[in-house]
């Protein structure tokens, strides 16, 4: 015990220093640290609420606890493998579509050589970044829209019947897939523009004058150079994997009960149930299993990059 207070001391004579010595640096990174604080680390007390019958007149601490019978109304009930299922697929294939097409356009750009035209396509790719999903939502309405949409309009002056969309669930996968690669290609692609920018360009000069064309010099140089910056874009990706974008699923879908099968993801179905039951303890469940379930996969998915190759690890 006396070598362990030894020890203690020690530390905290050390941390003393080193809050000394960058006193400044301390203080401009308080705020962020109180703000992560407050907002992330203090509600983790109301996880306990997965965990028990909460009642609204004896608050989360006064509730009876019934152990993991939230747990299991959630998956007897089938709803919770459906929601992981879709949220896991959905989650995969825009990170697959979106990292791509974010790879290819920061190459095409970067192979470009008018630096006008080379702005200009940067700024129009980035746009749909700052455009709100409740706008794509409208978007999309307007496009698929039974009576009035542009794609029945389409199809009518071609003498072709009317499609109603909304009733096809078996499409929505490809159409929410689209627009989230839409909205979020030309803002990944900025990192990956930046990576490829770091490369020596005397190497891609070297390149050219032993012969290799643009395609040799895409797959031998900028591809392995950006390798790094791919992994660990999509090792963060990864640990995002069982969250669904609430807004973009909920603006693009709204309540169509038609597209719940095929549509519904962990997010949205705690925030229905909230509205419709109320029942605080069996939403509270699902969030706490997303989280818990978020963090297995990431530190699994970092443990095998870590043994193909620990230089592209997170930790």
């Amino acid at each position: 015990m006396e070598r362990k207070g030894v020890t203690m001391g020690k530390h905290l004579s050390n941390f003393t220093k080193e809050v000394k010595k960058n006193k400044a640096l301390f203080i401009m990174a308080a705020p962020a640290v109180l703000l992560v604080l407050v907002f992330a680390y203090l509600p983790m007390s109301g996880l306990i609420v997965a965990f028990k019958n909460y009642r609204y007149d004896l608050g989360v601490f006064g509730s009876d606890w019934n152990g993991l019978a939230n747990f299991a109304y959630l998956f007897q009930s089938g709803t919770g493998w459906l929601i992981t299922k879709n949220t896991i697929l959905y989650n995969l294939l825009n990170l697959v579509t979106s990292q791509l097409l974010a790879v290819l356009i920061a190459i095409f750009i970067t192979e470009m050589n008018s630096k006008i035209f080379k702005k200009v396509s940067q700024s129009i790719i980035f746009l749909p970044y700052f455009i709100s999903w409740v706008i794509v939502g409208v978007f999309v309405y307007n496009i698929f829209n039974y009576e009035t949409g542009i794609l029945n309009n389409l199809l009518a002056s071609a003498g072709v019947d009317p499609v109603n969309v909304y009733s096809m669930p078996g499409v929505w996968p490809w159409i929410i897939c689209v627009f989230n690669s839409w909205k979020w290609c030309g803002y990944n692609s900025v990192i990956y523009i930046a990576a490829i920018t770091g490369v020596d360009s005397q190497i891609y000069e070297a390149a050219s004058i032993d012969g290799a064309n643009i395609f040799k010099r895409i797959r031998y140089i900028t591809i392995p150079s950006i390798k790094p910056t791919v992994v660990t874009m999509l090792l963060l990706q990864v640990g995002r994997i069982l969250r669904g974008d609430f807004e973009m699923f909920y603006q693009i879908v709204g309540n169509n009960g038609q597209l719940f099968d095929a549509t519904d993801v962990i997010d949205t179905y705690v925030f229905r149930s909230l509205l419709q039951n109320s029942n605080i303890g069996m939403t509270a469940a699902a969030s706490f299993y997303q989280s818990v379930l978020c963090f297995v996969i990431i530190m699994v998915v970092n443990t095998v990059i870590k043994h193909i190759d620990e230089e592209y690890a997170l930790f």
